[in-house]
């Protein structure tokens, strides 16, 4: 079915920000009838619209006709921008797929898709204030933050390594106690930045820098350009990086992880429907190896931009995931 395209007017930014209309990439036989929309973020202090504010996320999208979804820029392979500027990722286009199930529980025929790029910083406070509905990239589900936000079920296992240069005397986190001090980088607002302060805290290192990127990206740019010895993230994402990069073979993954983690889809708390269908979909998509095939396609094939293959099996634990999905967080 054919995507209208249209340009929204240009609006204020204090309220959620429109921004060009993209064209539809190839996912769009997934979700037909949909009007497809990307949207800038604008500032994390945008408001909702005051007559939506106690609505239902599911009544909001009934009456706007539209559902918003978050994405991220360079969560790679997860959620990021591939050459042409299309949003992509493994994350996405499981995001994708739990539109139609949409569509069918508000018997829609069809929903303007709104994309809204998001950062760690402003995931969270974008989703609370209305900005979007559902938010699928590289979210960690844990306990601190169920308090803010609900999850869906989980849809990835990650462990938490160190990127470095090939040759790095880093092999593990025990490396980075060097009375000389070492730079690390780490993403704002994740959880590899909290574990990392808690750890040079509970070692004591006061000679380990921790350094603040804005997002993945910039941290790898940082680490290219030899601010830092080693990037801490997980290791799905630093492996995504790693193709990412022109000289891919100049980086390596090391470390015994230092957590394991969850991803999950973030939504507003409170809403037990809405919930119920994101929940619902994710397991099909899981038990009928259609979460499976999603996977392959983003870890063990050629992604974009530069036809990397990350060559990456899906793990023990991802696969019981698969088999028996929930949503408990892992710390």
């Amino acid at each position: 079915m054919r995507v209208a395209v249209r340009r929204p007017p240009q609006v204020r930014p204090t309220g959620p920000v429109a921004g060009r209309v993209c064209r539809a990439p190839r996912w769009r036989a997934l979700a037909g009838g949909l009007l497809l929309v990307l949207a800038g973020t604008g500032s994390p202090a945008v408001r909702a619209q005051p007559w939506m504010e106690d609505a239902s996320t599911l009544e909001r999208i009934r009456q706007t006709g539209t559902l918003s979804l978050g994405h991220r820029e360079s969560s790679v392979p997860f959620s990021y921008y591939d050459g042409r500027r299309q949003v992509v990722g493994y994350s996405h286009e499981l995001m994708m797929r739990l539109v139609e199930p949409i569509k069918r529980e508000l018997r829609l025929p069809a929903l303007t898709i709104k994309l809204v790029p998001l950062t760690a910083q402003n995931r969270l406070p974008l989703l609370l204030n209305g900005t979007v509905d559902l938010e699928c990239g590289s979210t960690t589900h844990n306990r601190d933050r169920e308090r803010q936000v609900a999850f869906s079920n989980s849809i990835f296992v990650v462990g938490t390594r160190l990127l470095v240069r090939r040759g790095s005397p880093i092999r593990d986190f025990a490396d980075l106690k060097d009375p000389k001090g070492r730079r690390v980088l780490v993403t704002a607002g994740t959880t590899s930045e909290r574990l990392l302060r808690t750890y040079a805290e509970r070692e004591r290192l006061p000679a380990l820098q921790v350094l603040v990127a804005k997002d993945h990206g910039e941290a790898f740019s940082r680490l290219e350009r030899g601010e830092a010895a080693a990037f801490m993230m997980d290791d799905a994402l630093l492996w995504g990086l790693r193709a990412r990069a022109q000289q891919p073979a100049d980086w390596e993954v090391v470390g015994t992880p230092m957590s394991t983690e969850v991803y999950a889809c973030a939504m507003r708390q409170g809403d037990a429907r809405f919930k119920r269908v994101i929940d619902e979909a994710l397991a099909q998509l899981m038990r009928d190896g259609d979460a499976l095939r999603i996977y392959q396609r983003w870890f063990q094939r050629p992604i974009p931009p530069h036809g990397m293959n990350l060559n990456w099996p899906p793990s023990p634990d991802l696969l019981v995931l698969y088999g028996q999905p929930d949503d408990r967080p892992r710390d």
